[in-house]
């Protein structure tokens, strides 16, 4: 039974939704985020702002294949149709550009588009450079030195030395118009209520913490993915059962993350829940500065053994895979660790014993975390959870909670910024599709914070020469076995606390048809329909 100030929150909400609601054709969407995404391009809100925000309205040179819910998506040209890299000199690319592509506005995509695009966010003297937009794509491009505009069609682009992931690090990228930006004065905050992409949404109407409405773009270049919704509107819901309840009263008709104890509810008055298992993970990601406890690989070991993950299922309705490592159990880079993540108190004791902690010394930590966002599943009570466990072995957590757009921007910051307060972790989601999102950001020595997302500034040369050969293997299957290595060494060096895989669940109102869970992150919204 939904908890009364659940209901509240639902009715509170209830006016902003009403000026969304009823035309035919409109799909309403509860987030998990707090706030609309930043609009303008690069988005904010983590992964979610990406799903809803970015693939939405924008296109990249790179993308997924989202057509799929049976098997893993993998990348497909976008606005660029194809790309290789010079076999005398691994550092030079080219990206051949799809031709008749207009933004929004009605101008014409070129090769000077992307240049623009790219200096945006990287190039810190460009009118057009958006510190906004720049803290979200920045760090996505490391391997980027230098981009050239060809022709109108072809781009060059060279690296800061060979990386095989580049395909990957593009597909992170959005384009959005120059000439928009133009006739908006060059001020991006006007831009960011008129905004203009590629993409096969528009953005139609846009309130800054109540709602998002995005119509089709009629003249989007693959015809197969122009919507056949009249619209989709975004509403911010932050809490579980203030999602759940407004799916349930019709206030929304899909929601992220439910609640799972409303999940019977749902099925019993017929609403839809959709999942698969997908490249995601929950972890705490931790401090490896001087001074830190987690250090100790006896510590980081006792901690992962004093998670019972099948005992976590009843919390998230079943919907979670037990982690056995940083990665899923099914990926194709797991390998054969030989560090068994389980549930084994007494191990776990003795390591901390081992350690020189006890019943009468016991080790206090403090971790940052959320109360909502992006792929954080159900962060409060699966906090909690973990708190209770670690403090089975003597480990006393204190926990930070801030805002979800102010957790990423600690995130950045890394565990030596005086804005973490003396956080020794951050519990952190991760999106883990390819080499360089999923394994190499996290660790590698040249991405310490703030330059780029190695949160607890870990440095380790085993690790950084596994990370140049998984960037120096053009080879797919070679590659694959120099990932397994890696992740090996992930799981062997207990370097996060690791404790389930999201399955992305979502509830729908049965009149929302035609939707396919790709297995990613990202999800396809233009073959949805609703059935009045």
């Amino acid at each position: 039974m939904l908890r009364l100030k659940a209901g509240i929150a639902a009715l509170a909400v209830a006016a902003t939704m009403a000026s969304a609601a009823m035309a035919q054709g409109t799909l309403r969407i509860g987030m998990t985020a707090a706030d609309i995404p930043l609009t303008t391009g690069q988005t904010d809100q983590g992964g979610e702002g990406m799903r809803f925000m970015g693939y939405t309205v924008y296109d990249s040179l790179i993308e997924w294949d989202l057509t799929s819910a049976d098997k893993p998506s993998v990348l497909i040209p976008g606005l660029a149709t194809e790309w290789s890299v010079d076999p005398e000199d691994n550092t030079k690319w080219t990206f051949k550009l799809r031709e008749g592509v207009t933004f929004h506005d009605g101008a014409p995509f070129t090769a000077e588009d992307v240049v623009w695009n790219l200096d945006k966010i990287l190039d810190e003297s460009a009118e057009q450079y958006d510190p906004r937009q720049s803290a979200q794509g920045k760090s996505r491009i490391p391997a980027v030195a230098s981009y050239t505009a060809v022709d109108d069609y072809t781009l060059e682009i060279v690296t800061k030395e060979p990386d095989a992931t580049l395909p990957y690090q593009m597909t992170w990228i959005l384009m959005s118009s120059k000439a928009n930006w133009e006739a908006m004065d060059k001020d991006w905050e006007k831009v960011a209520g008129s905004p203009s992409g590629t993409g096969p949404w528009k953005l139609e109407t846009f309130v800054p913490r109540e709602r998002a409405e995005l119509v089709p773009f009629d003249a989007y270049w693959d015809e197969t993915r122009v919507p056949q919704l009249d619209k989709m509107v975004l509403i911010p819901l932050p809490e579980p059962n203030a999602r759940s309840a407004a799916l349930l009263s019709g206030q929304v008709d899909w929601i992220e993350a439910p609640a799972p104890d409303t999940i019977p509810a749902m099925e019993g008055n017929g609403f839809v829940i959709s999942s698969n298992a997908y490249p995601h993970n929950w972890t705490w990601h931790l401090s490896r500065l001087e001074g830190s406890p987690w250090n100790d690989i006896r510590v980081r070991k006792a901690a992962n053994l004093a998670i019972d993950r099948e005992g976590m299922a009843p919390l998230l309705g079943g919907l979670m895979v037990p982690a056995k490592g940083f990665l899923p159990p099914s990926s194709q880079w797991f390998g054969e660790p030989s560090f068994d993540i389980s549930y084994d108190l007494d191990a776990a004791k003795a390591l901390m014993e081992e350690a020189g902690y006890g019943p009468d010394n016991h080790l206090a930590v403090k971790a940052l975390i959320s109360p909502s966002g992006s792929g954080q599943m159900l962060p409060l009570p699966m906090n909690e959870y973990v708190q209770q466990s670690l403090a089975e072995i003597w480990i006393d957590v204190e926990f930070s909670v801030v805002e979800w757009n102010q957790m990423i921007n600690l995130w950045r910051a890394g565990a030596a910024d005086p804005s973490v307060d003396g956080a020794m972790s951050v519990n952190f989601t991760y999106f883990l599709q390819d080499p360089f999102t999923g394994l190499i950001r996290h660790l590698d020595c040249n991405l310490i914070a703030p330059n780029g997302t190695n949160w607890g500034h870990y440095c380790d040369d085993e690790m950084q020469a596994l990370f140049s050969e998984i960037k120096n293997t053009f080879d797919p299957e070679a590659q694959d076995a120099v990932m397994r290595k890696t992740h090996e060494k992930y799981v062997d060096d207990a370097l996060f606390l690791m404790v389930t895989h999201d399955v992305a669940p979502r509830a729908m109102a049965p009149k929302v048809k035609g939707f396919v869970q790709a297995q990613n992150w990202y999800q396809n919204f233009s073959s949805i329909t609703i059935e009045e």
